[in-house]
């Protein structure tokens, strides 16, 4: 197969990224049907489908492997250009996936500095860590963390750490919901605060603890991290929660543990490109370093 023409390539990406070939073309300034032409001549000279044409568009397997490719040969030129016109390039930007609690906590904290320093854009894609590794499957992003241990082929997964969490109530809903502790008869009727509907550690950690399975309860839906920590320390629900964020919360009697000495460690994982760009390979390396001082192991 020969290497991809690079508006071929650019519109493969720029349909995958925006979700449509109207936003792909209204991002390139084409028209749709130029850039479904470009898509098509892609799918010719490869040989095979890249696109499975829904809404949103997905990619098939063969698009995948080329997206991957595609996004690590833009990397790769994106850092060459910066180096050969330091003062006029663009600086590289990596798309990487991150789960919400370590946006929330340690990520950005222990990387900004470094990212100034080598100029370097990030495009941070949110998900939750048991689907993180989703992401880098599909070609959407060239690194992240994940709870999945097993590297794809041709990469590599190095482990970060883990995330502690425990249940945490505020003190008066302890005291209304559960003043007899943590039981199953006040568990069906207390409710509980959900991080989104991909969120399963306070359905693991209750069936795990009571036997009560997933919608035996009322929930709370906050998908996003402060306020979710708010949400529990205001007292619409009890949570479970990392200990970067639970700490001095404990400590000033502002949440209680509903279940002490009990906890559910999310360990985390790296996932990059065996061979990868120099600007990716220094990500990687602070990454590694930033996760050794947040982190627990």
């Amino acid at each position: 197969m020969a290497i991809p023409d690079a508006r071929q390539g650019e519109a493969l990406l720029a349909v995958i990224d925006s979700g449509s070939f109207e936003q792909a073309a209204a991002a390139l300034h084409l028209t749709p049907s130029a850039v479904s032409q470009r898509v098509s001549g892609l799918e010719s000279a490869v040989g095979a489908p890249l696109l499975i044409r829904s809404r949103p568009v997905r990619l098939t397997s063969a698009g995948q492997r080329l997206v991957q490719y595609l996004r690590r040969s833009r990397l790769m030129e994106q850092e060459f250009m910066a180096d050969l016109k330091a003062d006029e390039a663009m600086p590289p930007r990596i798309p990487v996936a991150v789960n919400n609690d370590t946006l929330g906590t340690w990520f950005l904290p222990e990387l900004s500095s470094f990212l100034n320093r080598e100029n370097i854009q990030l495009e941070i894609i949110l998900d939750d860590q048991d689907h993180t590794y989703s992401l880098f499957e599909k070609g959407l992003v060239l690194a992240g963390v994940s709870s999945e241990p097993e590297p794809m082929r041709g990469c590599r997964s190095q482990h970060l750490g883990f995330m502690r969490y425990r249940l945490l109530a505020q003190p008066d809903f302890a005291k209304h919901w559960f003043p007899d502790g943590f039981n199953r008869e006040a568990a069906r009727k207390a409710p509980v605060m959900f991080f989104d509907r991909k969120d399963s550690l306070q359905a693991i950690f209750i069936e795990r603890e009571l036997g009560l399975p997933s919608g035996a309860y009322p929930v709370h839906y906050v998908p996003s991290s402060d306020p979710f920590v708010e949400s529990i320390r205001l007292g619409m629900g009890y949570g479970m929660l990392p200990r970067q964020q639970y700490k001095s919360l404990l400590e000033s009697a502002e949440l209680v543990d509903l279940v002490p000495g009990k906890y559910l460690d999310i360990h985390l994982y790296w996932h990059s490109w065996r061979i990868q760009s120099p600007k990716l390979e220094l990500l990687t390396e602070q990454v590694l370093a930033a996760a050794g001082r947040a982190l627990d192991r």
